[in-house]
């Protein structure tokens, strides 16, 4: 104990005098037998209150007392009993009465603050929290359930959230100030989380978290959570077995990732799989997975590596599939190359509305780093690379539902040609708010049949089709 809180007779004592800022309180009296009233949680209590000023000025004695070499040495597990018993010490120091709930919170928010990401952990921790959104120190929004709402989590000041967000940054070797404004980093559960503080983010640093389920997601998942039916699920299962190349298009938070990690659960374990991605996101269970990652240039502008630079490189590594988390830019035109020479069965994801809006944005993504090939030349590539594109959408009931499969059977003079194999047909609205809707099949043999007979799935896919069409 004493080496652990060693640095109380190094500090002055008056910087750690509390007078002015806890309240003056009688010696306790015996404890009734009855259990006191529940305290409201200091993370939502009003910060002007005395009580609430009170209990911050035991945090911060707290923290001038505790030894960080030491602390960074244990696990929250024994941590906590430790600075319960210090919480307690220096609240008897000045006569300020805490009950245990009180006191059992500051030792949390302290451990979190010491060993973990401050108010956040509570809200990392609960699995029906899917994104986080930090506003400043004082507004923070969670998703639950596909809807947004304020949560009652606050930070103490705008130096707190910064000091979580660097943490944050700092855990990939990254950094975030004034000097590097905006970073895109990743949590040890790999979820992803974009930063951005002043001098661009005009009301204090913003925080982004978007969290990955602990367990694994699979087809039967998503069909239990109204994504697909059971017959589209088999179609996409098999289309990933006969190595097709994909493209998962939607908007941001759609759940285009989440799809992803599902097909890719159906890649034989004898495949080498090569991943590229801005910050790490996938989950593939393969045994030969190699994880490629972006780099950003350095302070001096140097050092960057785009993820063009990573799937020229991914071309000699000698992948059978090639997995590109998400493609915005003139990386679209190696990710066809990489399609059109053998690496069938690859797959990414893009941002788009529909089928249709998706292939025009590989086009203009494609003219972006290759101005000089015709619009028919980058068509004619598309059209030969793409064998199907999956449209995921957040409908308003907070359910992510694939609306669109399609397939890219081909061009027609100047226009890529494309038929729906399944698609989501709204209905209207029931009771409670949930959207009703059906999903369907349009019974048309795609032009890759003679594909799924090479890899004798042809009557799966037809018994699939024929259970969509009832």
């Amino acid at each position: 104990m004493n080496a652990l809180f060693g640095r109380k007779s190094a500090i002055p004592a008056a910087s750690v005098t509390l007078s002015g800022v806890l309240e003056a309180a009688p010696a306790p009296a015996p404890a009734p037998a009855a259990v006191p009233a529940p305290v409201e949680p200091t993370s939502t209590m009003d910060p002007a209150s005395p009580r609430a000023r009170s209990l911050d000025g035991i945090r911060t004695e707290a923290m001038n007392r505790i030894d960080p070499s030491a602390v960074s040495r244990l696990e929250p597990a024994a941590l906590r009993p430790l600075l319960e018993n210090l919480i307690d010490e220096i609240a008897t120091e000045n006569r300020f009465q805490l009950n245990s709930r009180e006191q059992a919170q500051l030792a949390n928010e302290l451990v979190h603050d010491m060993l973990g990401f401050g108010p956040l952990e509570p809200l990392l921790e609960d699995d029906r929290i899917t994104d986080i959104m930090v506003n400043g120190p004082h507004r923070v929004f969670v998703e639950q359930q596909g809807k947004l709402v304020l949560s009652n989590v606050r930070f103490r000041d705008q130096q707190h959230v910064l000091n979580i967000a660097q943490r944050i940054a700092g855990g990939i070797g990254r950094r975030i100030d004034e000097s590097s404004p905006m970073v895109d980093a990743r949590l040890p559960d790999g979820s992803r989380v974009n930063i951005v503080v002043p001098p661009l983010a005009l009301d204090g640093t913003c925080i982004s978290i978007r969290k990955f389920a602990r367990k694994r997601i699979d087809f039967a998942t998503l069909v239990g959570y109204r994504s697909m039916s059971e017959a589209m699920a088999r179609a996409l299962e098999i289309f990933a077995r006969a190595r097709l190349n994909v493209i998962i298009s939607g908007g941001t938070g759609s759940g285009k990732t989440t799809l992803l990690n599902a097909m890719s659960r159906m890649i034989d374990i004898g495949e080498r799989v090569v991943t590229i991605e801005d910050a790490a996101e996938l989950q593939l269970q393969q045994p030969h997975v190699v994880r490629l990652e972006t780099r950003p240039p350095n302070l001096e502008g140097n050092g960057q590596i785009a993820q063009r630079d990573l799937v020229r490189n991914a071309l000699r590594m000698r992948p059978d599939r090639i997995i590109i988390g998400e493609v915005r830019g003139a990386e679209a035109f190696d990710m066809l190359q990489a399609m059109n020479t053998g690496h069938d069965g690859s797959m990414s994801t893009v941002h788009a509305n529909n089928t249709r809006d998706a292939l025009a944005r590989i086009e203009n993504m494609v003219m972006m780093g290759s101005v000089n090939l015709p619009p028919r030349a980058i068509r004619q590539q598309i059209a030969s690379a793409v064998h199907l594109i999956v449209q995921v959408q957040r409908m308003r009931d907070g359910v992510r539902r694939i609306t669109q499969v399609s397939e890219l059977s081909g061009l027609e003079g100047e226009v890529m040609v494309t038929q729906d194999l399944f698609t989501f047909d709204f209905e209207g609205n029931n009771r409670d708010g949930t959207i009703r809707g059906t999903y369907r099949s349009a019974g048309v043999r795609p032009s890759f049949m003679d594909r799924l007979e090479y890899f004798g799935l042809d009557a799966a896919y037809m018994a699939a089709v024929d259970q969509e069409r009832g």
